[in-house]
């Protein structure tokens, strides 16, 4: 079979190597091998081949996380699954529900476990979700990480509601996720965005206003004088928060998962006191909240946004579009 790994000692797109003769991996007791049909690129994939995760790769290591696929053995004393379940990833292990746990590690494709980018992959029977019926295999496949992480967001905790108004920041996978969730649960959604030409694409998706971060760089009280926001999807990182505390309405939230910059600016504390506003991470979710996801697409007829696909061969070109100031959802590698 084929695979993908990621090479110790090496940073960048170079780490990326190409195996195309690698053994079949059998099931052990308790796991399920996948058919993978495709797999889908992440910001945090990023990091990890640049380093930045403050731990090195040690050993040639599958890459990426989100994968989706057909179910094509199982090994002794699994329960639940069967010969040809199209299922997704489970992102961390261990963590079913509620809160996050200990010793998760950093999930599929970081360092000390294989990822997901190859043709079979061999999983725990717990690390394996059903993939929503009303999706292909390119879409399924954006769901582990970006999807995930968009709906813990907004509704794991004081979840999003129909009165309600949601800002959402740029236009990577989770943000446009988030734009997604909010308004098949009828929220009011607002954007920002730094490029004029995706304005109208993200108008498309329901968004109600889109700012212009690089024009307006108080574009929080900009949102605030519109009205503001009561969930602020912080898909940006650190150097967005200060303006993300102006843009909060009082009693609002702003979560954070956003890796992009750690913060060049410090949050105005006293407004975001006064307003009785809070912040609160986020790190994609448990095997339980992406059932619920998982269920949620299917009852709303969402569609993840796939900017494109690249073969299999081409990861490589694939991981350079997901870094691109162009990207506008998400980024698939299809195995067939």
């Amino acid at each position: 079979m084929r695979k993908w790994v990621l090479q110790p000692g090496v940073l960048g797109l170079d780490a990326l190597s190409l195996i195309d003769d690698a053994d079949v991996p059998e099931p052990g007791p308790g796991q399920v091998r996948v058919a993978v049909r495709a797999a889908s690129v992440n910001y945090r994939d990023q990091i990890i081949i640049n380093g930045e995760y403050g731990q090195t790769i040690a050993t040639p290591t599958i890459p990426l996380s989100d994968a989706s696929g057909v179910i094509d053995a199982v090994g002794p004393d699994v329960y639940g699954w069967k010969l040809g379940d199209r299922v997704i990833s489970v992102y961390f292990d261990g963590w079913v529900d509620g809160p996050p746990t200990g010793g998760m590690g950093f999930g599929l494709g970081a360092p000390g476990e294989d990822g997901v980018l190859a043709e079979y992959i061999v999983l725990d029977a717990d690390r394996v979700a059903a993939m929503p019926a009303s999706l292909d295999f390119a879409q399924a496949a954006t769901l582990t990480c970006a999807g995930l992480t968009a709906w813990t967001a907004l509704f794991e905790e004081h979840p999003v509601t129909a009165d309600q108004t949601v800002l959402t920041l740029g236009t990577g996978g989770v943000a446009i996720f988030a734009v997604q969730l909010a308004r098949a649960m009828g929220a009011k959604v607002l954007a920002t965005t730094s490029r004029e030409e995706k304005v109208d694409r993200l108008t498309e998706l329901g968004a109600a206003q889109v700012f212009n971060y690089r024009t307006d760089p108080a574009w929080g009280q900009s949102v605030a004088a519109a009205g503001g926001a009561d969930k602020v999807v912080n898909a940006a990182g650190g150097g967005a928060l200060a303006q993300s505390v102006f843009a909060v309405n009082p009693g609002g939230e702003i979560a954070v998962m956003g890796l992009f910059s750690g913060g060049d600016e410090p949050p105005a504390l006293p407004v975001l006191m006064a307003k009785g506003a809070s912040i609160r991470g986020t790190a994609v979710g448990g095997s339980a909240a992406l059932n619920r996801l998982g269920a949620f697409i299917d009852a709303h007829g969402i569609k993840p946004v796939v900017q494109h696909t690249y073969a299999f061969t081409d990861a490589r070109a694939a991981y350079a579009a997901q870094a691109g100031r162009d990207v506008f959802g998400k980024i698939v590698i299809e195995t067939a």
